[in-house]
């Protein structure tokens, strides 16, 4: 099988074929583009997510953070606690380990969630750092979504650009290659795309204000996103590729490794569905937040098509990320 998380096909296959018995009190339950399950107690609902770092070599604390709390997010509620599950190679040192922790430490606090737990254990199973998150958050019965209450006609929005999280991890693992086609302070912009990958802001706006879906742009990159919302709801979509934003030097890495940044991991990057009679309010309040949002494209009854250079375009299921051509 191909390095990477597993095909939706595949997923559906061997993951969520097999997940049987069911509970009245899980109201949010394992789908295609779901990115949390909910548990109802009372009149909340805890909300829970779970995901690994397994591309990257740098900044994996600070990483582990984000991609569940990011993923709590996207019902629209805020994380409160962490649980992280450290795996390191043999030869790990006291100091690399205290690293990741300390970055861990940094990124949690910044989001007023606290580290309540985990694991941490040295292993000859893995030959890097893996780090893996357990994310949980809080969220009123009242306000809980999933992608089931999409609708043809509904408008599609992405937060930021496309490819984040992949351009800072390649900048970090690639560097020495990528000093022979940007000069420093496009490096330095790579590097700081890590530090914005946080889509915590927007999820709660968005939560707020009232959407049909959302979804962190994790692997697969945005056109997986919108492809794995859209299979989850059994819809399609329309993408206007002229209306999504790519930074410049993610383009010029993308440009020079050959990969497209639209299949490029892309955590602090938030796809959401939402009402047309909601949309104005949506742009408005991202706006007044200081939050960059772009209408992208809207769902449609089937198949998912993205519009460029004035032509139609098939947009098949996700494959293996693009990030694992250059790192691996």
């Amino acid at each position: 099988m191909k390095v990477g998380k597993l095909s939706n096909d595949k997923l559906k296959e061997i993951i969520f074929d097999q997940i049987k018995y069911q509970r009245e009190d899980v109201v949010l339950r394992a789908g295609l583009g779901e990115d949390c399950a909910g548990i109802r107690f009372g009149e909340d609902v805890c909300l829970l997510t779970t995901d690994p770092i397994t591309g990257a070599a740098n900044e994996v604390g600070k990483l582990a953070v984000h991609i569940s709390c990011n993923d709590i997010a996207s019902n629209g509620a805020a994380p409160i606690a962490l649980l992280l599950t450290i795996l390191a190679p043999e030869g790990t040192t006291e100091e690399e380990l205290k690293l990741v922790m300390d970055q861990a430490s940094e990124e949690a606090t910044k989001l007023n969630v606290e580290i309540v737990g985990g694991h941490t254990e040295i292993t000859n199973a893995v030959n890097r750092m893996v780090v893996s998150s357990t994310a949980i958050g809080k969220q009123p019965l009242s306000r809980l979504f999933s992608n089931r209450t999409i609708s043809i006609g509904d408008k599609i929005v992405m937060t930021k650009s496309a490819g984040i999280e992949g351009t800072g991890i390649i900048a970090f693992e690639k560097k020495n290659i990528l000093k022979n086609f940007l000069n420093d302070s496009e490096i330095k912009r790579a590097k700081d795309m890590l530090n914005h990958i946080s889509v915590v802001p927007e999820g709660i706006v968005a939560g707020k204000v009232g959407v049909t879906s959302m979804h962190d742009v994790t692997e697969g990159g945005l056109l997986g996103a919108v492809w794995e919302i859209c299979s989850g709801a059994d819809l399609g979509a329309y993408i206007y590729d002229e209306e999504i934003p790519v930074d410049e030097v993610t383009t010029k890495i993308c440009e020079h490794f050959k990969i497209n940044p639209l299949r490029l991991i892309s955590s602090g990057t938030m796809v959401m569905t939402v009402s047309q009679g909601k949309i104005v309010e949506l742009m408005h309040q991202f706006q007044i937040n200081g939050i960059q949002a772009s209408v992208i494209g809207e769902i449609t009854s089937k198949d998912i098509y993205l519009e460029k250079h004035g032509r139609m375009q098939y947009v098949t299921p996700p494959d293996s990320d693009e990030l694992y051509k250059v790192v691996f």
